[in-house]
């Protein structure tokens, strides 16, 4: 008896677009559709041009559609900011910053920022790609993409957050001086000025989470969401709520603003 063929698969695996390339490829040669929260996949040609160009062209042989999608990324530092360019006139720069306490989080995000770690090691495995948030560099290449902007180099930063008192959260616990979390940032340059930066605060017990937005043009912009976007909750409703939106888009490997503005499925 031939198998069923699903019509779309939810890909929830890996971080890294080259792992994500072995495991979806099947799927998409076979024609069926993937939603995936593979944070490199928001925007895969930045870092596997060659890979990316291949999945292309089996999605489309085959009939399949690919995208990746998310709350961070996929639409509180990327999907978001640009959208609001959409009332613009003008935009010459775009800044977003993203406070987000990781206490409330689950207890995978917790120990990716690095909690519990001494903050030279936090700082070794984030220069060697083991710890941080993946997928900022993404956010910001699909800005600049849908802006316009040829944008050559992002620069990408990160440290620990130290805890200045013992912090204890449902599944671990944190003593002061060591790593409670992260601070990274990137940021692009055209024509010799700032025109990109993304900035994301996530740490055990951080006040005042907030996402925020500012778009300087003309008109310019300043949207803060209070308390921020509920990261876990909302993932899992940005894959359901893309799914018929991707299953109406051409077939390929698509971009997140290839498709009709994102609403509730």
């Amino acid at each position: 008896m031939a198998r069923a063929r699903p019509d779309i698969i939810f890909h929830t695996a890996v971080s890294k677009f080259k792992d994500a390339f072995t495991q979806i490829e099947p799927m998409a040669r076979r024609g069926i559709n993937v939603v995936s929260s593979c944070e490199e996949l928001l925007f895969p040609a930045l870092r596997e041009p060659k890979l990316a160009a291949r999945l292309d062209q089996v999605c489309k042989q085959a009939g399949a559609r690919v995208v990746g999608t998310g709350v961070n990324p996929g639409f509180v530092m990327d999907l978001l900011p640009v959208c609001l360019t959409g009332v613009s006139r003008e935009v010459r720069a775009v800044h977003v910053q993203r406070v987000v306490n990781a206490s409330t989080r689950r207890e995978p995000l917790q120990r990716k920022i690095g909690s519990g770690l001494p903050p030279a090691e936090f700082r070794r495995r984030f220069e060697q790609g083991q710890a941080g948030h993946a997928g900022l560099k993404e956010s910001l290449a699909l800005i600049a993409h849908c802006l316009g902007w040829p944008v050559r180099h992002i620069v990408e930063t990160g440290d620990a957050v130290v805890a200045g008192r013992n912090i204890r959260t449902r599944f671990l616990e944190v003593k002061k001086g060591q790593t409670c979390g992260l601070h990274q940032h990137a940021e692009a340059t055209m024509s010799g000025r700032v025109c990109l930066t993304l900035d994301l605060k996530m740490y055990l017990d951080a006040k005042d989470p907030h996402d925020a937005v500012q778009v300087e043009g003309e008109p310019p912009l300043d949207v803060v969401i209070n308390g921020g976007v509920a990261g876990d909750q909302a993932t899992v409703a940005a894959l359901v709520n893309t799914a018929p939106r991707l299953l109406d888009a051409p077939a390929g490997l698509l971009l997140l603003t290839d498709l009709p503005v994102p609403r509730v499925a």
